[in-house]
């Protein structure tokens, strides 16, 4: 452990006294924006950030939240930030729609994504759930169901409202609805309800998440800023896993509503899942993503009827930083 991390163990640096730190003679300024409200599922950013990975590596980043008025994509595009947190599908509509966003590492390789129900109700797997109600928000309904009725027989005509409230499920055992596996259970025992989740990744859903992305632009012309950016958040997700304490203390600091208990089940749960360190990955080459995962995503995608079959999916994502980091 180097001298910056050993001094950031169990403590928060502010970014002044990290710069010092760090002795560099310019950092490069760099903003990235996560996918909601600061959670455990930014754990890497922000570890990378509170126990400072980034300025080793020669960034100075400013961590922008996102939340449900927040569009990535068109802050990412109007140059408001350098790097966004994605998800593959979004960058496959995004060649889809000639929009130049480029992935450059995918740190989560199982898309937390899940389907919550009750147990003991006969609804044990994907295969049970054919021709079952269950509520499905809008996000999920141009993601994941066109998949889910390609390849498990699921019909539009299942789809109920969603609220993202929990209060109908606690009320009727029968209801099934979208959850994600890193809170559900926290959730659940809150409500005192026996549930559990069926993580939609165990059943064939390729997509990654979490994905680093940027523009094609700061690709070609900023590639050892893009290297940088990718080197100190994979070294900032192992770090997190160590001692998630510093960006944890960062996370409350962006969002005080952050309970403790939830941000320690869902790093324990992100672990136990497998979420950043399987397939690919699962030898400790966070955010390691391959063209074979990709392939076979856009395949699915293609089956699902969601992309056209000659899309140039293969602009979508750039293995290089990730490789050079790891090897091929």
């Amino acid at each position: 452990m180097n001298k910056l991390r050993t001094l950031a163990v169990g403590v928060s640096l502010s970014a002044s006294t990290l710069a010092g730190l760090a002795q560099a003679d310019e950092l490069t300024p760099v903003t990235v924006a996560t996918t909601w409200y600061a959670q455990a599922e930014h754990g890497g950013i922000y570890a990378a950030k509170a126990m400072g990975i980034y300025e080793e590596h020669g960034l100075d980043v400013t961590i922008k939240m996102g939340g449900p008025q927040v569009n990535n994509v068109q802050l990412l595009m109007g140059g408001a930030v350098d790097f966004i947190m994605g998800y593959a599908l979004q960058s496959l509509n995004s060649v889809n729609e000639e929009v130049p966003l480029v992935t450059v590492a995918a740190f989560f390789q199982k898309d937390p994504q899940s389907l919550v129900v009750h147990t003991g109700v006969g609804h044990d797997s994907l295969e049970d759930l054919k021709g079952k109600a269950m509520r499905v928000p809008t996000a999920g309904r141009v993601a994941y169901w066109p998949w889910l009725k390609t390849e498990y027989g699921y019909t539009d005509d299942q789809l109920k409202a969603y609220d993202y409230s929990f209060a109908p499920f606690i009320q009727d055992d029968q209801t099934i609805q979208q959850g994600y596996v890193t809170n559900d259970g926290y959730f659940l025992e809150q409500a005192g309800v026996e549930g559990k989740s069926l993580l939609l990744a165990d059943y064939g859903w390729e997509a990654y998440s979490a994905t680093l992305d940027t523009t094609r632009e700061m690709v070609e012309e900023n590639p050892e800023v893009v290297q940088k950016m990718v080197a100190a958040t994979a070294e900032g997700w192992e770090a997190y896993f160590e001692n998630p304490e510093p960006a944890n203390a960062l996370i409350k600091e962006d969002n005080p509503e952050m309970q403790d208990e939830l941000l320690a089940y869902s790093h324990g749960k992100m672990q136990k899942e497998g979420i950043l360190l399987s397939g690919a990955a699962e030898d400790g080459r966070y955010g390691m993503m391959t063209r074979e995962r990709w392939q076979a995503f856009f395949e699915d995608m293609v089956a699902a009827g969601t992309l056209p079959e000659d899309l140039d999916w293969e602009k979508a994502f750039e293995l290089t930083f990730v490789e050079t980091i790891y090897g091929e």
